[in-house]
């Protein structure tokens, strides 16, 4: 079923890997995007260079700080998606039900596109040490604990699938695309298969 950057589908997808900093968003989607054949967007690459000095700095984003950015993404995935490709992957953190809010409001330009929140779900000590390990990037540990407080578990939210990033990165990046093969399964135009 991989390959599915044309044709073959009955709506268009967007597929967003959720999650504090740390959860593997980047890994996750970078594979979901090679597997599939769907283009690849960082959402950490549409941050304004303001937002950017800030994190470095330790300082955490308020919600105005995130309003442009967010819209940003989701316009950069539609520009995407408008090229006719079937999906699309993108990271963006979406801590909180409102900033989902603004990406899901895509499917309101777009009545054909369906919207999948792919989250990935750690502990505070999974998230700290990744944060430790990374090399050359802006996001410090003592943003961990900021995201972590401000972060609204998408319990009961329709589009939200949740995965465990505890297992090892292969175990993970299966789990998500187990997730996204069996979304992608049940959009299979009949007259295609």
């Amino acid at each position: 079923m991989p390959r599915t950057s044309r044709g073959r589908f009955l709506h268009k997808h967007l597929f967003i890997v959720t999650g504090p900093a740390g959860c593997g968003k980047t890994t996750v989607a970078k594979h979901l995007s090679k597997l599939f054949d769907l283009p690849y967007l960082e959402g950490d690459n549409y941050h304004p260079q303001e937002n950017v000095e800030k994190m470095r700095a330790g300082v955490p984003l308020a919600d105005a700080d995130r309003w442009d950015w967010l819209v940003n993404l989701r316009e950069a995935a539609e520009q995407e998606l408008d090229t006719g490709c079937s999906g699309v992957v993108l990271t963006c953190s979406a801590l909180k039900r409102k900033y989902r809010d603004v990406i899901r409001i895509a499917q309101y330009n777009e009545p054909s596109l369906l919207i999948h929140f792919i989250y990935l779900r750690a502990s505070e000590e999974v998230l700290l040490q990744r944060v430790a390990q990374r090399q050359g990037h802006y996001m410090k540990q003592s943003m961990v604990q900021s995201q972590l407080q401000s972060l609204e578990e998408p319990r009961k939210e329709y589009d939200v699938h949740s995965i465990d990033v505890s297992g090892t990165p292969n175990e993970v990046q299966t789990m998500a695309f187990e997730t996204v093969r069996a979304i992608l399964a049940q959009d299979i135009d009949q007259g295609t298969r």
